[in-house]
């Protein structure tokens, strides 16, 4: 059965492995066919590397399932039973929502090694953790207006920072897709985001209006960052840079830079929830508190489930009594 790009190829009993056009043997095919653990990684992170999936992504889940395979002493496919997850869930000293993390990270690798047929059931979708959801509060909008007054604007950081403000809580775009934003993603003849997969969690297409003042405060900015880089004689279509002319995805802060401003802005103003996904949530709530529906929402965050956006918009008791008397 051949599900993956990268997969075993029915000669599998003789220790060789089919990889698109090229084959490779198996180092370990004289040890019983069994799969070893660092071969079977290397062809899945391939896999998900030419899935789109980022680095970042596959470091982690390198990290998180080979501590798993050296707190059981495992070397090989084969020897994964839900016996040994139990057992490395068990030992480890951490949080219920750290250990749903793990465990979906080590579901998600093991679902790719049954991809490529190295295992002959899903036995670890049993394993269940329940983890009591605490829903985050949603930045205001008079937190976000006092945020933007309090920000010095004569400065460039200033100024990108106020964009970047505006821009994530009148869109709801997510701080990585603000730091991967570049020129092209930007209409200005038609006033929206153009946004392609390559810049969203779910790798599809979104596109978002923006109003007048973020397309002058946009146009502002790109023209201040062509100053920049010609300055530092840097290369790139970044529409979020630092003062260097970096990319905000290439540069040493990463697309952490926007993100610990915003706590800074925090504790310096004394405002709370004032974070990237505080303000994701805020554009949220904003949408219903104007009469959007909860698709059209879901839609516009960029989610799969509408489950993931009820949670987003955090309705009290005294909301969900108000709203559905308008249907009374």
């Amino acid at each position: 059965m051949n599900r993956g790009f990268f997969c075993l190829d029915k000669s599998r009993k003789h220790g060789v492995f089919s990889m698109g056009n090229a084959r490779q043997v198996n180092p370990k095919a004289s040890n019983n066919h069994w799969i070893p653990i660092d071969y079977a990684l290397e062809i899945v992170f391939k896999q998900m590397n030419i899935a789109g999936n980022r680095p970042r992504t596959i470091d982690s889940y390198d990290y998180i399932f080979r501590g798993f395979c050296e707190a059981n002493k495992i070397l090989y496919v084969e020897e994964i039973t839900i016996d040994t997850i139990y057992s490395y869930l068990e030992g480890l000293d951490v949080s219920q929502q750290t250990k749903k993390i793990r465990l979906k990270t080590i579901k998600a690798v093991l679902g790719k090694f049954y991809f490529n047929d190295w295992l002959k059931d899903k036995f670890w979708l049993k394993i269940q953790i329940k983890v009591d959801t605490e829903v985050k509060a949603a930045a205001k909008e008079g937190d976000i207006l006092k945020l933007v007054h309090f920000i010095d604007k004569s400065t460039f950081i200033g100024f990108r920072d106020i964009t970047a403000i505006l821009l994530m809580y009148r869109t709801g775009i997510r701080i990585h897709t603000l730091c991967e934003l570049k020129e092209r993603h930007i209409d200005f003849e038609h006033q929206c985001l153009n946004l392609d997969g390559s810049t969203l969690k779910n790798h599809k297409f979104l596109k978002l209006p923006l109003d007048d003042e973020l397309t002058e405060m946009l146009q502002l900015l790109i023209k201040q960052n062509k100053k920049i880089r010609q300055h530092f004689k840097i290369n790139n279509q970044s529409v979020f840079i630092t003062q260097n002319g970096l990319s905000m995805s290439t540069s040493k802060s990463s697309n952490c830079a926007i993100s610990k401003q915003l706590n800074k802005y925090s504790k310096r103003f004394g405002l709370e929830n004032i974070n990237p996904h505080a303000i994701r949530r805020g554009y949220a709530k904003n949408l219903l508190n104007k009469g959007a529906s909860v698709p059209l929402i879901s839609k516009a965050l960029g989610h799969s489930d509408l489950a993931v956006t009820t949670q987003y918009l955090d309705l009290n008791v005294e909301e969900v009594a108000r709203s559905l008397k308008d249907y009374l």
